[in-house]
């Protein structure tokens, strides 16, 4: 009998589109043909056209890490202030431990997309320090959902405890969402916007939470698994996800390197197993959004593939 978990997958048709990038993440797939992603260990934010060329939109010192449009036409940016360090492992570039003396502050930027001018809009919380923001997802009402990774010392022996955010992309407003998240990595939004997903790095699990309002959700009942959409086995990690047009949560997942395809009530888990450990995004773009573009970190890669269902087309572009 034919392998149906296969079939759905063009694995055969995963192609690079470019090379030599310093731990890409936060693809966005330009209206222009262009993938915009940032490379998180030479700290900028570089354009990649479909020949393998690249140029670089801005320098942004620290530590960028989600990307996203506003509706300015800015790029927006989670910016972790360098909480990672670089390692190079069996020619692999990895995530290191954190280093104090180059951690420069989590912060959300905006990035002129002509000039490369970098602002920060947020720093601080309710007066308290964003710690490593990670990702963000624009709701098309003038705001942004994101999450705030944390820290992870070994040498001070500490871990965060952090929180889900909303903001207004005009620097006016953040209001802290959901505190007590577990390392919360990629955040995105169901087709009618009415669900926020969030994915936990070192649990394994996405969390979802129905959306009430901007920067408003509805809380799980307690003792319930309301709040959790599906949690992984094994030693599975997760980073950054996108939806897509079926409203299928397509998570990128780490050790077991690749996109892990959730469906939108969380009864079938779909693994595309890509060439790199440490896959960590993925976006869609190309005609019909039928073009998945993912970032292989570790390798230093931005691959494209068929995507057997049209993505979900994002806020602002």
């Amino acid at each position: 009998m034919a392998d149906q978990h296969q079939s759905r997958f063009a694995l055969d048709q995963i192609t690079e589109v470019t090379n030599g990038l310093q731990f890409p993440e936060g693809p966005i797939a330009m209206p222009d043909g262009t993938v915009v992603l940032v490379e998180m260990f030479a700290q900028r934010i570089t354009r990649v056209h479909m020949d393998g060329t690249k140029e670089t939109v801005a320098e942004v010192p620290g530590g960028p890490n989600g990307l996203a449009v506003g509706p300015d036409g800015a790029f927006y940016v989670c910016n972790n202030g360098g909480a990672f360090t670089p390692v190079t492992w069996n020619g692999l570039m990895v995530p290191g431990g954190f280093d104090a003396s180059v951690y420069t502050g989590g912060r959300i930027q905006r990035v002129d997309p002509h000039s490369g001018e970098v602002t920060d809009l947020y720093t601080h919380c309710d007066g308290r320090a964003l710690r490593a923001p990670n990702d963000l997802v624009m709701d098309g009402h003038g705001g942004f959902w994101f999450t705030d990774h944390g820290i992870r010392d070994r040498q001070a022996r500490t871990s965060d405890i952090t929180s889900i955010y909303y903001a207004r992309a005009d620097g006016s407003e953040i209001i802290e969402v959901e505190f007590g998240a577990d390392t919360p990595n990629g955040i995105g939004l169901s087709p009618d916007g009415s669900t926020l997903y969030w994915a936990e790095t070192h649990s394994g699990r996405v969390l979802r939470r129905t959306v009430t309002g901007p920067g408003q959700v509805q809380r799980p009942t307690p003792l319930s698994a309301d709040g959790v959409l599906a949690g992984l086995p094994g030693m599975q990690l997760l980073d950054s996800l996108a939806v897509d047009g079926d409203g299928n949560v397509c998570v990128a997942t780490i050790v077991n390197g690749g996109i892990t395809v959730i469906s939108a009530d969380g009864s079938t888990v779909e693994h595309v197993p890509i060439d790199d450990a440490i896959t960590t995004n993925i976006c869609f773009g190309g005609e019909d959004l039928r073009t998945a573009f993912i970032t292989a970190s570790s390798t230093g890669r931005l691959l494209q593939m068929p995507w057997p269902v049209r993505g979900l087309k994002l806020a602002h572009l």
